[in-house]
C-alpha cells in the first residue's frame, strides 16, 4: 500500500465515532443546493457565454458513506469560484463521494476568466492575483474544518478498493481543474502546492491554477478552423508587348499577407494560395532606396535590372520608391479612434489580449496632445472612451483593460460610430484616423463587402482615414479588411505577435499614421523593340485601367512617411528564346517601331500631396544603363527582394518559377541578407526552411 493510501486510511480510521445525518438535515441541504443551482442557472450570463455548462444529472449516492451533493453545495455556498470551482473544493468533494464521482470528472474546454463584478476594480492583474492567492490560503483551513465536520458523521467504513478509487479520481479531478483554469502569466512563482494538500495528510502531484474570484464568469476560448476568407487571386499573366505595351497599377504598402503567412508556418501549415500577395511579401522589408531631401517631392524613383534568378532567359526589372521621412518636429497632431472588435470570436489569446497590448505600445509612441477615443462593438456598438489626451495614459489604459469578448459582431455599426467620433474631434491640421482592430467576422447588421465599401468611400471625403489591424486564425476575414483599408485611404497589417505590433505601431509608426502622398499610381510603357514580353509580379488586386492613370478621381494607394514600395517585372528580351507567346503570322514588324534603342521602357508616377486634389507627375526612362550583367553584381536589396518574390510565387504554385525551389530561395536570400539590424531577413530565411516541411492542410481540431 502506498504512503498516500496509508495516510488516507489513517485519516478515516481516526474518525471512529459518528452518527449519520438526520433525514431532515439531508432534506434541508438538498433544498438549499437546488435553490442555489436554479439561481446560478437562471442568472444573466456574460454576452457570448456558453450557458448551462454545469453537470445537472443527480448521481446515485447508494453505497457512499456521505451524500456528495450536500458537501458540494455547502462548499459552493462558502466559495463561489464560477464554473470551474476551486482546486481544494474539487479534492474535498472527491474524498467523500466514493465511487459515483465520475460525472464530475468530464473534460472541460479551455477557458479564460472574465471579471463581471463591477465592484471589483483591481489596479492591476497582479493585484487581483495576489488577492486571489491570499484568499485561497484561508479557504484551505476552512475546507479542512468542513471535512472534520463531515467525517464526524457515522457511516460505513470504505473498503481499501473504494479508497484506492477515491484517490485515483481525486488525482483525475485535479488534472481537470488544471486544464479548466489556465495559468495567469507572470504568477507561476506565486502558486503554492499547498492548495492541493489537505490536513488529513494527502499530497497530490498537481500544479493548481489561479481560479476565478467571486462574481467571475468562465468563458471558453473561441476556436474555429477553415473559415479564413481571402479574395480569389488570378496570377498576372504574361503580356505581349506589341499587343499590350502599357502596365498600370496602384501602389500597395500593406504587409498583412506576409504576417499571416508567418503565423501559418509557425503553426506548421502552408498558407492558402489566395492568402499570398507577393507584393506584400516584398514590401514587408525595408530597402535602402534614395530618398528626397524635401517633403514637397515625397519620393524618387529607383530602378535596376538584373538577370532573373529563376529564369536564365529573362531579366528582372525592379522599381522602388521610398517616402520622405518626417522629422519629430514635423509630425502633425493625431486624432485617433480605436475601433475594437469585442465579439465572442475575439475571445482567444492571439486576439483581444494581443490587441490590447498592441494598442498600449502605440500609446507609448504618441505625443501628449494627441487625442485617443475608443469604440467597441459586439452585439451592438458603444463608446468606451470619449476623446482623451494621450497624456492621460492611466485613463486610456484603464479603458483598454476593461475590454472583454462576448456576443455577435455588429461591425458596421461600430464603424459608423467610430467615424462620428473622429469627426466630432476632427483636427484640421492633423491626422484623423480610425484604426479598426478585428478578425473581420461581421455577422450583425451590414456585412456585405460592397455595401461597406461604398460607405467607406463616401466617408473618406470627410478627411477621416481608416486603417485595419487583423488578428487571429480560423475565421479571419482578410477580404473584408483589405476592402476597408484600400477604400479608407489607410493600410492593412496583420498582428500575429507583440513583436509585429511593435514593428507596425512603434518602429514604423510614421509610415502607419502619417501620409505623405496619396493616390499613388505607377504606369510603365515597354519598348517592343527591346522587350518581347513582360509580367507584373504581384499587385493583382491593385490593377488599374490604362485610362485611370490620368484620372484624378480614381482612388489609389497612399504612402506613409518612410514607406518603401517595390514593384518587380519579369521582362523577356525581344530576341530571347524564353518567350512564352509565339509571334503572330500577320503581326506588326517590331523592327519598324519607334523608340530609343537603349530604352527598355518609360516609367511614369502620379501622386497627390495630402492636402491636394490635383496630381503631380514624375517620369523616368528605364535604360540599359540601369542594368547589371549578373545576379551577383546586383545590390543586396535587389537580390533579397528577388528571393522574397520567388518564395511568394512558389507558395502560389510556382507557375513561372520552373524548378527554382526553397533551397535556391535560401541561398539567394542568405547571400543578400546584409546588415539586418532587426533580424527580419534572418527570420524570412527561417520561414522558408519551415515551408519545406509544413503541412499542406491544417489537421482538424480534436
Amino acid at each position: 500500500m502506498s504512503d498516500e493510501l496509508k495516510a488516507l486510511e489513517e485519516a478515516f480510521r481516526a474518525q471512529h465515532k459518528a452518527v449519520s445525518a438526520g433525514s431532515q438535515a439531508k432534506a434541508d441541504t438538498i433544498a438549499l443546493a437546488m435553490k442555489q443551482f436554479e439561481a446560478e442557472k437562471n442568472s444573466t450570463a456574460h454576452q457570448g457565454n456558453e450557458a448551462d455548462a454545469r453537470p445537472i444529472k443527480q448521481g446515485n449516492t447508494k453505497g457512499t458513506f456521505f451524500d456528495w451533493r450536500n458537501l458540494m453545495n455547502s462548499l459552493n455556498n462558502k466559495f463561489t469560484y464560477g464554473l470551474a470551482g476551486s482546486a481544494s473544493v474539487a479534492v474535498l468533494a472527491m474524498l467523500v463521494v466514493g465511487p459515483n464521482i465520475s460525472e464530475l470528472l468530464q473534460p472541460q474546454p479551455n477557458v479564460t476568466i472574465i471579471n463581471t463584478d463591477p465592484a471589483q476594480k483591481p489596479e492591476s492583474v497582479q493585484e487581483e492575483v495576489d488577492s486571489n492567492v491570499a484568499g485561497r490560503s484561508q479557504s484551505l483551513s476552512d475546507d479542512s474544518a468542513l471535512v472534520d465536520q463531515v467525517l464526524e458523521s457515522e457511516a460505513p467504513q470504505p473498503t481499501p478498493s473504494e479508497k484506492a478509487k477515491v484517490l485515483k479520481e481525486a488525482r483525475q479531478g485535479l488534472d481537470v481543474v488544471t486544464q479548466v483554469a489556465p495559468a495567469v502569466p507572470g504568477v507561476l512563482s506565486k502558486r503554492t502546492r499547498t492548495e492541493s494538500q489537505l490536513s488529513q495528510g494527502l499530497h497530490f502531484n498537481a500544479s493548481p491554477r489561479i481560479l476565478p474570484a467571486p462574481g467571475d464568469v468562465v468563458q471558453p476560448h473561441y476556436q474555429d478552423q477553415g473559415r479564413d476568407k481571402f479574395e480569389e487571386i488570378k496570377t498576372n499573366p504574361v503580356k505581349v508587348t506589341t499587343e499590350d505595351p502599357v502596365s498600370t497599377f496602384s501602389v500597395d504598402v500593406d504587409t498583412a499577407s506576409y504576417a499571416f503567412m508567418r503565423s501559418s508556418l509557425n503553426n506548421n501549415v502552408l498558407p492558402q494560395k489566395d492568402a499570398v500577395r507577393v507584393e506584400e511579401f516584398i514590401n514587408y522589408f525595408d530597402y535602402a532606396y534614395e530618398t528626397p531631401a524635401d517633403k514637397s517631392e515625397p519620393f524618387k524613383a529607383n530602378v535596376s535590372i538584373m538577370p532573373t534568378p529563376w529564369n536564365d532567359g529573362t531579366k528582372l526589372l525592379s522599381i522602388g520608391i521610398k517616402g520622405y521621412e518626417l522629422q519629430q518636429d514635423e509630425t502633425p497632431p493625431s486624432n485617433l479612434v480605436f475601433l475594437i472588435d469585442t465579439s465572442g470570436s475575439m475571445n482567444a489569446p492571439n486576439k483581444l489580449p494581443l490587441l490590447r497590448n498592441s494598442f498600449k505600445l502605440l500609446l507609448s509612441n504618441l505625443k501628449a496632445d494627441d487625442t485617443i477615443s475608443i469604440v467597441t462593438y459586439a452585439g451592438s456598438a458603444g463608446t468606451v472612451l470619449e476623446p482623451t489626451k494621450a497624456s492621460d495614459k492611466n485613463k486610456i489604459l484603464a479603458a483598454l483593460d476593461k475590454l472583454h469578448a462576448g456576443g455577435s459582431t455588429a461591425g458596421a455599426e461600430g464603424i459608423r460610430q467610430a467615424y462620428a467620433l473622429a469627426e466630432e474631434s476632427f483636427k484640421d491640421d492633423g491626422i484623423n484616423r480610425v484604426i479598426l482592430a478585428t478578425d473581420g467576422d461581421f455577422n450583425v447588421g451590414i456585412s456585405d463587402t460592397n455595401e461597406l465599401k461604398s460607405y467607406i468611400e463616401r466617408k473618406r471625403e470627410t478627411g477621416v482615414t481608416l486603417s485595419v489591424l487583423g488578428f487571429g486564425h480560423g475565421n479571419y476575414n482578410d477580404e473584408l479588411m483589405q476592402t476597408l483599408a484600400q477604400n479608407g485611404n489607410g493600410n492593412a497589417a496583420y498582428i500575429d505577435s507583440l513583436s509585429e505590433a511593435r514593428k507596425v505601431l512603434v518602429e514604423e509608426a510614421g509610415s502607419t499614421l502619417f501620409t505623405i502622398a496619396k493616390d499613388v499610381k505607377l504606369q510603365i510603357e515597354f519598348n517592343p523593340a527591346l522587350v518581347g514580353e513582360y509580367r507584373l509580379i504581384g499587385y493583382e488586386t491593385r490593377a488599374l485601367a490604362r485610362e485611370d492613370f490620368n484620372n484624378d478621381k480614381v482612388d489609389a494607394g497612399d504612402i506613409g512617411a518612410g514607406h518603401t514600395v517595390t514593384a518587380l517585372y519579369e521582362i523577356t528580351p525581344a530576341n530571347s528564346d524564353a518567350r512564352l507567346v509565339d509571334d503572330l503570322r500577320y503581326g506588326q514588324n517590331t523592327d519598324a517601331l519607334a523608340g530609343d534603342a537603349n530604352e527598355y521602357g518609360f516609367l511614369k508616377i502620379r501622386y497627390k500631396l495630402p492636402e491636394s486634389d490635383t496630381s503631380t507627375l514624375i517620369t523616368r526612362p528605364v535604360t540599359t544603363a540601369d542594368e547589371v550583367a549578373s545576379t551577383g553584381s546586383a545590390s543586396n536589396d535587389a537580390r533579397f527582394a528577388a528571393s522574397v518574390a520567388a518564395f511568394g510565387q512558389i507558395l502560389r504554385g510556382g507557375q513561372y518559377t520552373g524548378s527554382y525551389g526553397y533551397d535556391d530561395v535560401i541561398a539567394l536570400g542568405q547571400s543578400a541578407k546584409g546588415e539586418d539590424p532587426f533580424g527580419y531577413r534572418a527570420e524570412f530565411l527561417n520561414l522558408v526552411r519551415l515551408a519545406k516541411s509544413a503541412a499542406a492542410l491544417q489537421a482538424p481540431k480534436q
